[in-house]
């Protein structure tokens, strides 16, 4: 008998899901797109963090950590931050839902994978937890809200003035987090995002 694992059909759809629902965009996000850049953030704090500030960080975990932290998205698709933060109700009911979009994801991976799988689907769940992931999933959360950041500069400097408010308020959020890589990035990364190709070009 031949059986069917629906696991990566399901992590591809991914690229189906849109980002930032209420806001006017010049560019659609996808969470697949967004799964990636927060992927490649997570791993560049984590190597900022360990070749400038002495941290021993597992960047390749991390990094795996952030490509799967929206992974249930596929099920309850990307709800507004402003919604689902607008009372404690809501979150809880929201992180119920997360938590059994979780469980029907594992299960329809391959038995053998579901140790690994888990850890990476429900990382927060106390069987799943894995030594180190604690601390990583600080620097992963750091990273998706820093995406967030760097797409309200992107769209503003596109001309589009939807997003300033959140740029603003994604800064001040950035900046309360206390993390020394966040304000590396913020000092000596982030403002190249805020320029045209050319500038690019000319400074490169």
């Amino acid at each position: 008998m031949n059986y069917h694992f629906h696991f990566s059909a399901y992590m591809y759809r991914l690229r189906s899901i849109k980002r930032w629902s209420l806001m006017r965009s010049t560019a659609t996000e996808n969470v697949a797109e967004h799964s990636f850049h927060v992927a490649l953030l997570t791993h560049l704090l984590c190597e900022i963090g360990n070749s400038l500030y002495g941290r021993s960080l597992n960047s390749d975990r991390a990094a795996t950590l952030a490509l799967f932290h929206d992974a249930t998205e596929v099920f309850t698709g990307d709800i507004p931050t402003p919604v689902k933060h607008h009372n404690p109700r809501l979150l809880s009911s929201f992180r119920e839902m997360e938590e059994i979009a979780a469980e029907r994801l594992l299960s329809m991976v391959p038995p053998e994978l579901k140790p690994t799988y888990g850890a990476l689907l429900s990382p927060n769940h106390h069987a799943n937890r894995k030594t180190g992931d604690d601390e990583l999933l600080k620097y992963v959360k750091a990273a998706d809200s820093l995406d967030a950041y760097l797409k309200c500069a992107w769209e503003l400097t596109s001309g589009n003035r939807e997003f300033a408010v959140a740029k603003e308020q994604l800064l001040d959020k950035l900046q309360r987090l206390g993390l020394q890589e966040i304000d590396y990035f913020l000092e000596h990364l982030a403002p190249s995002f805020d320029m045209t190709l050319d500038e690019l070009s000319e400074q490169s």
